[in-house]
Order: C-alpha cells, then structure tokens, then sequence
C-alpha cells in the first residue's frame, strides 16, 4: 500500500483520485438515569443500564492523498444505500473526475449490480464507467485506509452513548469537519517487505 499511495502521489490529479470506501453500524442508546457529572474528585459516572433506541448506519468515503473525508450516516446498508453513496461520490464529491480508483472490501452490495438494481441501466453505466474497483483480499479489509478512519472515529468519538440518529449526525458532522479542516492523513507502515510475508498466499510463485 505505502508503495501505492507513492505512486498515487506522483500522479495524482483531481481527474483522476483515489478513494477508500467502508460502512459500519451503530447502536443508538438513551440513558435510563441521569449521569453524575464530573467534578475535582471523580470522572461522570454512568449507570451500566441503558435503552435500545434502534440502530444506524455509517457509510465512510476517505481519500488519503487529500487527507479528506465524508461520513453520511443512514438508516440502513443495503444495495441500494450502497448505489446511492456512489452516485453521490461520481456526482457530487468528484463531479470532473475522468475515473474514481475506489478500494472497497468484499461486501456482496459492493457490486456494479447493486447499482442496476438501483438506477436505469444507462445511468447505472454511466456511473461504473467513472470507477476502478479495487478489493481487498478476503479476511484483509484491514488494508482498506477507511477502516482505519472507522477505527479513529470510534475511538475519538461513538466510543459512549449516542442516543439517536440527529445527535449522530451531529457529532459526526464535527469531527469530520474537523479532520477535514487539518487534511488529517494516515501514516501507513504496512510495507512492501512486510506485504510478501503477511499476505504471501496472495504472491505469485516463479520458479
């Protein structure tokens, strides 16, 4: 990966970005009793019991090159949830883009019929002539940069009770806003050397 994003870099242009895609699920909890509030001799303290209000999902769109990214938050991950982010991505996100290098993992909605399902079929060609897929290997989405945005998002921001979709959307508006304003990049130290070790089965043997 650090030897394609080198490459990317090199070449890059706007025509021509590089994307990483990945979607997740949240649950939404309210609080059964209120917290106790921080103060000089305690954190807040919470009480271990909660109420289910339901669930949400997240749908991340990360380019590491430009150091940007979007979250959309909705209420399902089907095939059809999937071809309208896409359309948005070709449309909106990268409107002058003469093809969109998209990594995505292997999710059976991550398919070029997702979008037929969803679209008349010239408009769903019209939208697969903008894109690249690239897949991650299976049991390897790791590789996939997004993850790894999903992974920091959780960590500075769902790790607690959210209890519904508008305060999601909410804080999830400002930490990509965030982000978005410092062009927060990942640092990739997976190498190449490291890549014909870990992911050997997937190398070709030359004999």
């Amino acid at each position: 990966m650090e030897d394609v994003l080198s490459v990317y870099q090199q070449n890059y242009s706007e025509q021509t970005p590089l994307v990483c895609m990945d979607e997740t699920g949240k649950q939404l909890t309210i609080e059964t009793r209120n917290p106790i509030p921080a103060n000089s001799n305690h954190v807040e303290y919470f009480d271990t019991e909660y109420e289910r209000n339901g669930t949400a999902s997240l749908f991340m769109f990360f380019n590491p090159i430009d150091g940007k990214r979007r979250v959309d938050v909705t209420d399902s991950r089907t095939a059809q949830d999937w071809a309208h982010q896409i359309k948005q991505l070709v449309d909106v996100d990268y409107p002058d883009a003469k093809k969109i290098t998209l990594v995505i993992d292997n999710l059976n909605t991550h398919v070029g019929a997702s979008l037929y399902k969803t679209f008349k079929p010239q408009e769903a060609r019209r939208i697969l002539d903008k894109l690249e897929f690239h897949y991650t290997p299976k049991h390897g989405s790791w590789l996939n940069m997004a993850e790894i945005e999903f992974s920091i998002l959780a960590r500075e921001c769902l790790d607690r009770r959210i209890p519904d979709k508008s305060k999601l959307k909410k804080e999830v508006t400002a930490w990509v806003n965030k982000r978005n304003s410092k062009k927060s990049k990942i640092t990739w130290r997976f190498k190449k050397e490291d890549a014909r070790i870990k992911l050997k089965r997937l190398y070709p043997l030359i004999e």
